[in-house]
């Protein structure tokens, strides 16, 4: 390297300095507790009691919850492993929005129909959308997971891949139980840390959690009026509208291929993947003029709001008009297939209202 100028030797030594660090982070994001020496992941609960001492989480609360505490290699088998989604939209629809579901969550709405009236009352959330949420996510509360909350969160924040985030849940949940909303061994939920009848993660717990019974907890593992208060809470703080419903499938015109290339494709603005496959937003009284009508070929409602074309499936599936409200439920869960999930049952939910 002795005909190399100052500059060159310069250059070469920067990118060699990349390359190991690129090399090192690499092999750092690659470490998972199989790696670990079980004395660090115990000095590094003890560095985490510290800090969630100094965010005013009690001593008692933090030693309970961690008590035997060990990294379960099961959360971290499925973050590494989750599986591609390969489903048609068909096959997801029929899956979630299967008779069997229809029919528990009618029977679901009759048991509470007291409880889920008082909150669309209160949040301006109508109930076949509350109870439809509640399907979707848990089989109205049948299947919560089964897995410890602070188990999964230790183990998710120990590991490098996202330990920030997951250091932040973490703390949130034990905030949780500092406060008295659940005893430890009832703070279950999934692998990720999303927890209750709700499947709010910790800090959406915080955001949205409501008290509705009015007995001190906000309690979305077993007390339906707040599971349905949390939820309708969610929406409603999301900017949900109970004089819309979601959307509607509808019929496009034949020559529609050729008007739609005219029609800009909504950016990806919100940080939501999910509405880079949606139009800009157009009046009905527009998406009338250009052909589109009801399933039943009749004309579309005759209302001053605006809706957006999603083909969920691509261009040789279905087609709909999505309103306001498709885009809270996109709030929930950032996935077209589950938004049109929610708004399929909560269609045949509303014979039980």
């Amino acid at each position: 390297m002795a005909h190399l100028d100052n500059f060159s030797r310069v250059l070469l030594a920067a990118i060699a300095a990349l390359l190991l660090t690129a090399i090192v982070g690499s092999a750092a994001a690659e470490r998972t507790y199989e790696d670990a020496d079980p004395a660090l992941f115990q000095s590094w609960v003890a560095d985490l009691r510290v800090e969630a001492l100094e965010n005013g989480i009690r001593a008692d609360v933090f030693d309970a919850a961690f008590d035997g505490m060990e990294l379960n290699p099961r959360v971290i088998e499925l973050d590494r492993r989750q599986p591609e989604f390969t489903q048609t939209f068909q096959e997801y629809m029929n899956r979630r929005v299967s008779e069997t579901r229809i029919k528990r969550g009618l029977e679901m709405m009759t048991k509470h129909r007291d409880e889920l009236r008082a909150v669309a009352d209160a949040y301006g959330v109508q109930p076949r959308f509350i109870a439809a949420i509640w399907g979707m996510e848990t089989n109205y509360g049948s299947y919560t997971g089964g897995m410890s909350v602070v188990q999964s969160l230790a183990t998710l924040a120990f590991d490098p891949r996202r330990s920030a985030f997951f250091r932040k849940e973490l703390l949130a949940a034990l905030k949780i139980l500092n406060d008295g909303h659940v005893q430890p061994d009832a703070m279950l939920g999934s692998w990720g840390g999303a927890m209750g009848h709700s499947q709010f993660m910790p800090s959406s717990f915080f955001a949205y959690a409501e008290d509705f019974s009015g007995d001190g907890k906000a309690d979305i593992w077993g007390t339906t009026i707040d599971v349905f208060a949390s939820i309708a809470n969610y929406l409603k703080r999301h900017g949900w509208r109970d004089d819309l419903t979601w959307g509607r499938g509808v019929i496009l015109p034949d020559d529609f291929s050729t008007q739609e290339e005219a029609i800009a494709r909504l950016p990806d603005a919100r940080g939501c993947r999910a509405t880079r496959s949606h139009s800009r937003p157009l009046k009905l009284s527009e998406w009338q003029e250009m052909g589109v009508r009801r399933l039943n070929l009749s004309d579309l409602p005759d209302r001053d709001i605006e809706a957006w074309l999603v083909r969920p499936a691509g261009p040789d599936g279905p087609a709909f008009l999505a309103y306001h409200n498709f885009n809270r439920i996109l709030n929930y869960n950032c996935a077209n297939y589950y938004a049109m999930a929610v708004g399929h049952l909560a269609d045949q939910l509303k014979a039980g209202e």
